[in-house]
């Protein structure tokens, strides 16, 4: 299916409410039935009929179809937020005594749900480099029951051999589920490559308003159905009618959105790599990045997000770029309109917790649409006032 049918028009009944050519907002909670014989019907299909909006609301299903398609993947669910989305596919194929492996350096709060939540129920985890399909497949144990992956990560930018990935895992029959939040559907489908379930932060280029918090799970119909059945309607992590609805008019610009945003990133990761005042830069596409290669083979664009390395002696220097630096928000996520600016710096020092173990002369940048030259000013003012 082309990529602007499922972007302008797939799962848009029209003639269904009066020909509109945005959909309506179903704000209900409830669905009444004319017969208890339709009722009867409606709560045996419950994953494909309205009957409560915990379950299925006609504006969230809209939203579905359309990220389903988006993947390649037969069915989608939406959740509250990327977390819920994440949690939900990694309950889903746990078990007691059960074994997590996951790519090392994934979103902090997965890092969580493996290290700090699974371990009550005994659910054990191992973290692997997995820039080597030979180090996952190492790190399987005969209880393991998922593999995740995260390709790439979100700071540092690591890549897995996603045909691999999916060989050796189905070679020892786990399911496999990766995190596609920084590629976005429209840069890559892990599906394609033999990968079970995908997931993402759709509150970054999915929705790419910086105005709603949103996940979604894409996978199989025996996959999804069984989520549906289990996580999502136990867990309750639901999208509201209203914030899917935003997401939809989201959807109608990813994908100029996510050219925009690659090809500003790409041209400012280029010259940061000449400037003086910058170390190392981290950006797949960039042919100094150590699995240039395998980013060429596996995605079709990088987007918005990438790092670099401050050419800074001291941690004061450091934090002195931020000081002058303008133009860009200082503030966590990627994916909107917005250009951001992470600082590993802001997480030394936080109290009541540990200092963050990546460099501290760590910066990353989103792109977001504005103009590059005149984002490049606003770095050159971080950089002047860095070195006094």
């Amino acid at each position: 299916m082309h990529l602007s049918e499922i972007l302008m028009h797939l799962g848009e009944d029209r003639h269904n409410y009066f020909n509109a050519v945005s959909p309506p907002v179903m704000q209900t909670s409830n669905f009444a039935f004319d017969s208890l014989d339709d009722f009867r019907q409606a709560i045996a299909q419950e994953a494909q009929q309205p009957v409560y909006s915990r379950g299925v609301n006609p504006t969230v299903a809209i939203l579905r179809k359309k990220l389903a398609a988006l993947e390649h993947a037969e069915d989608a669910l939406v959740f509250g937020s990327g977390m819920a989305a994440i949690s939900a596919a990694i309950l889903a194929h746990c078990k007691a005594d059960g074994h997590v492996v996951c790519v090392a350096k994934p979103y902090s709060w997965t890092h969580s749900i493996l290290v700090n939540y699974l371990p009550r129920f005994g659910v054990s985890h191992t973290f692997v480099d997995g820039t080597g399909p030979e180090q996952i497949e190492a790190a399987i144990q005969s209880n393991t029951t998922l593999l995740y992956l995260e390709s790439p990560n979100s700071m540092t930018f690591e890549l897995q051999d996603l045909e691999a990935c999916a060989a050796i895992a189905k070679k020892h029959g786990i399911p496999t589920c990766i995190d596609n939040s920084y590629a976005s559907p429209v840069f890559q489908n892990p599906i394609d490559f033999d990968i079970d379930m995908v997931v993402h932060s759709g509150t970054k280029y999915l929705n790419g308003h910086s105005d709603v918090v949103f996940g979604v799970l894409c996978g199989s119909y025996e996959t999804i159905g069984r989520v549906f059945a289990g996580e999502y309607m136990t867990l309750g992590g639901i999208l509201s009618p209203h914030d899917a609805s935003l997401v939809i008019r989201g959807l109608r610009t990813l994908e100029l959105r996510m050219q925009r945003t690659h090809e500003s990133a790409l041209e400012i990761a280029r010259q940061l790599e000449g400037h003086p005042a910058a170390g190392k830069v981290l950006h797949p596409w960039l042919p100094s990045f150590p699995q240039y290669e395998l980013a060429r083979r596996q995605m079709t664009g990088a987007g918005g997000l990438f790092s670099f390395y401050l050419d800074a002696d001291t941690f004061g220097q450091a934090e002195r770029f931020f000081e002058g630096l303008e133009r860009f928000l200082l503030a966590v996520s990627w994916g909107g309109h917005e250009s951001l600016v992470m600082p590993a710096t802001a997480f030394y020092g936080v109290p009541g917790r540990e200092d963050s173990t990546t460099p501290w002369n760590l910066v990353r940048l989103y792109i977001g649409l504005e103009d590059p030259a005149w984002l490049w000013e606003g770095l050159e003012k971080g950089f002047q006032y860095m070195r006094g």
